[in-house]
Parts: C-alpha cells; structure tokens; sequence
C-alpha cells in the first residue's frame, strides 16, 4: 500500500519486475507487470487458495499460546483459531512430539503401547456405547470413514444433512456440504437438506413454543419423502453446532428427536465434533453432550484441536457399527494414523486439557465474554443476536432489526479495524455477518475484556461516520 514498508517478499517481487510501478486512482502502488507475474499460471499458489486479510495479509512466523507475532515482532491475539486448541506451541505438546520422534514413527501395524494408551483416555471422556476408534490424519478424513461406516452398516446408501453443513473437502464431504456443493456441482440425488435449526433467523424463531420439535419434524419430513422415492437413509450427519453456518446453538433436545426419526428409517446419527469438541463448549467436554446426557450418536468424528496443530484425526464408534465394516473383509490400514508421535501428541493435548483445566476455564472466560458481548448488544443496534456456549461464540450484525438482514460490509470492516488493532477475528454464516469467537482454551479475561473494548470503539466510531444501514443510523 503507498506509505506503507515494502516487506522481504513484496521487495523480492519488485525487484524481479524491474520497474518502479505507478499509483493507482485507489492509492495503492502497483508495480509495472504486477499482474501478469501473480497469475495463477506463475504464482507459487492458485487463487483458489485464500489468505486472511487478502488485501494486506500478515506473515506470521511464531505462535504462542493465544498470541502470533510476525516477522517485525508485533504480537497478534487469536481469537479464532481452534485448531491450536490448548495454545499455540504448547511446550508440553512440542516435548512429546519431539521425546516420541526422538524413539520411534512408524504406521500402526505393530504393536505401540500409544495407540492403546490413547484409545483408552479417549474412551474415558465418551459415552460407553463409543468403544472402537479409528485413528486418521483429518477431520475429512474422518468424516468419509463415518460415511463409509454408515453406508456397511445399514446398507443404505442416502445422507441427510442441515442447510449450510460443512464436513470436509474431500469429494465425498463435498456432496454432503451444502456451503460448498452449491457452488459447484449442486446437489447429489442422494443427499437431502434439511433446514439449520436456527432460533435467531430460520424457520422457526426464539419466540417458538418448541423450536427442537418444530425443526425435528423438517427432518421427518425430509426422511419421508426420501423414503416415498423408494430410497434409504445411511446417516445423518450434523456438525454438534454449526460453525460455516453463523456459530449456531441448536435447541436442546433436537438430537434425540431427529436420532429417532433417523433410527426408525434404518440409518445412524453422525456426530461432527470436528471444529468444538474437547472442552470448547464448556459445560461437556462434547458438544453433543449440550443436547441431554440421554443422547448419544452412534459415531463421533474428531480433528483440528484434537492434535494441537498435528495432523490427527479419529473417529469413534460402537461395536456394531465396527463389526459390520470388519465383514467387508477389507482391512482398514491408514499409513500415518494411530502413529506412536500421533497418539504421544493426542495424549499430551488431553494432559495439557486435565492439568491445566481448561474446559473450566473455557466456561468461566466463555460466560464473561458473552456478558461483555450482551452488554455491547445492548448498546450498539447493529449487533442482532449474541450466542454462543464456553469459547465458541458468534456475534451476528444486521442491517435492520425488523427483516433481520445480514450487515456483511459491516461485519468485514469490523474484522478489518481489529486487524489495526493486532486483533484477528473472522466472519462465517451464510451472509458472512456473523463474528466468531473460537480462540485457543488459554483465552483469558483480560483478553476478553481487551478484544471487546476494541469492538466498541470501532462500533461507537461506525455509529459516528457511518450511514451505510439502518443499525448504524440509530442512536443508542
């Protein structure tokens, strides 16, 4: 940008083109042949593959608990990266990663007391019925073995999954994600979409006498009129709380009655724990636990803070379900998965949650940032809806309070204005309006205190110069 310091790469880049570039009529110094040099053709990268803060993006090269610095040192908090989830680099983390490289990496065809060990602290934490695990690289890779163990299983070959769902970037997660399949292929014959059970702006809203039944009964009816085409349901599959879609809650007890509509048409209920498992929710240590202890799925996916940042992944399940897959009589084998340095990391990620109490923490640190984010809604118009449980939290913008309208420009420019501020945050849910808070466990209270002030000032300051909706425009 004009003024600003050219960094190591942009120089590079400069230098190669040989030139020194004009100004353009938006202010920003183009170099001559700037354009032709970045085409997909020639750039390391294609344009398919995004960066935050495209238009001024960060280069990080160090992380520390809920911090990133760059390469001139500036210190950066996370506020949405639930990958690294009990901190960036956590040393107990790093130490067993290292210690275990140190002996032994190799694919889990021999015996390792690491893979038994960790499919045992795993089981501790699940319900009894969930007694076998697989062990992977990804949270993708994890939810196509779920689909291929659902499909065994029951012999069924449909998917039923919730509006604006995203399970993966596989071709198979593809088909049954509605945030991605809209925009390429369309939908599959055999996937049915039923409506996100959103109390704030779906269907069926938080002034409904039973939001859970009223969004169960749209999956009866999915499931009928699948059945009516003469076809079968494998699976249902539900991220616990949908993240791509808007950071969304859905009512309690919804599971239990859909689990019952699925079950009486032959298939299983896949649980995606993928983006809030372990502790994140706070008051369980699943998020499909929020639902009644009554509830359990017949498969549990996991991946991202399950390994801290290493590649790990597993999928749970029951004996039944296992039983069917073995009667393929095709082994399963992973060339990575259930490694001695993988499970040593995952059993580390668990030590690091048990020693640390992080689940805990993620409920207190949790509540008071929703108490400082309803107080902010009080205060500014254009924030909507606040919801949220423990350290995964979304705050929706909107236009205007009656239609409920997504403040998108707005909310991108909010992110923008925390960048300046050395805060990172991020926008999801179909109208990408809704700020998501899903931070490192070690967030704490002076963190949330900071980032909200923050927020406050930019919002007080949007109220003052900006006319661009109706929310902005009204004076609290």
């Amino acid at each position: 940008k004009q003024g600003s310091t050219l960094r190591p790469s942009s120089f590079c880049a400069f230098q190669k083109l040989g030139g020194k570039g004009t100004v353009s009529a938006a202010g920003a110094l183009v170099p001559s042949g700037l354009q032709t040099w970045l085409s997909p053709a020639c750039c390391p990268h294609s344009n398919s593959c995004r960066l935050f803060y495209p238009e001024d993006p960060i280069k990080i090269v160090r992380g520390q608990g809920q911090y990133l610095y760059d390469e001139q040192g500036a210190e950066y908090l996370d506020c949405i990266n639930n990958v690294a989830h009990v901190g960036h680099c956590h040393p107990l983390v790093v130490q067993a990663a290292h210690e275990q490289n140190q002996v032994l990496n190799t694919n889990s065809r021999y015996l390792h007391d690491n893979i038994v060990d960790y499919a045992q602290r795993l089981s501790e934490t699940l319900p009894e019925k969930l007694s076998v695990f697989y062990f992977l690289n990804s949270g993708s890779e994890a939810n196509d073995l779920a689909l291929r163990l659902a499909r065994q299983y029951t012999g069924h070959w449909d998917v039923v999954v919730l509006d604006h769902a995203y399970h993966g970037h596989l071709s198979s997660l593809i088909d049954i994600s509605p945030y991605k399949f809209r925009d390429l292929d369309g939908q599959k014959e055999w996937v049915h979409v039923a409506p996100l059970p959103d109390t704030y702006r779906g269907l069926y809203q938080e002034d409904h006498p039973d939001p859970a039944g009223a969004y169960a009964n749209e999956v009866k009816r999915v499931v009928s009129s699948v059945q009516e085409k003469g076809r079968k349901i494998a699976a249902f599959f539900v991220e616990s709380l949908p993240s791509v879609a808007g950071q969304i809650i859905p009512p309690a007890g919804f599971f239990q009655e859909v689990a019952e509509h699925i079950h009486g048409a032959g298939g299983v209920f896949v649980a995606d724990e993928i983006q809030v498992g372990f502790g994140r929710v706070g008051k369980h240590f699943w998020a499909f636990q929020l639902q009644g202890e009554d509830f359990v799925p017949d498969i549990v996916t996991m991946g991202k803070s399950i390994g801290n940042g290493h590649p790990v992944a597993c999928v749970a399940t029951t004996q039944a379900v296992a039983r069917a897959f073995e009667a393929t009589g095709v082994e399963y084998f992973n060339t990575f998965g259930g490694s001695p340095v993988s499970c040593a990391v995952g059993l580390a990620v668990l030590d690091v949650l048990e020693k640390e109490q992080l689940q805990a923490h993620a409920a207190s640190v949790g509540s008071y940032l929703m108490e400082l984010l309803e107080e902010q809604k009080a205060k500014h118009p254009i924030i909507g809806d606040v919801r949220g449980t423990g350290l995964f939290i979304g705050v929706d913008l909107i236009k205007d309070e009656a239609t409920r309208t997504p403040a998108t420009e707005e909310a991108n420019y909010v992110v923008s204005r925390l960048k300046d501020y050395y805060i990172l945050l991020s926008t999801d849910g179909p109208g990408r309006n809704v700020l998501k808070f899903k931070p490192p466990m070690c967030f704490s209270v002076d963190n949330a205190q900071h980032v909200v002030a923050k927020m406050d000032a930019i919002l007080t300051d949007m109220e003052e110069k900006m006319r661009s909706c109706e929310t902005l425009r009204l004076r609290p």
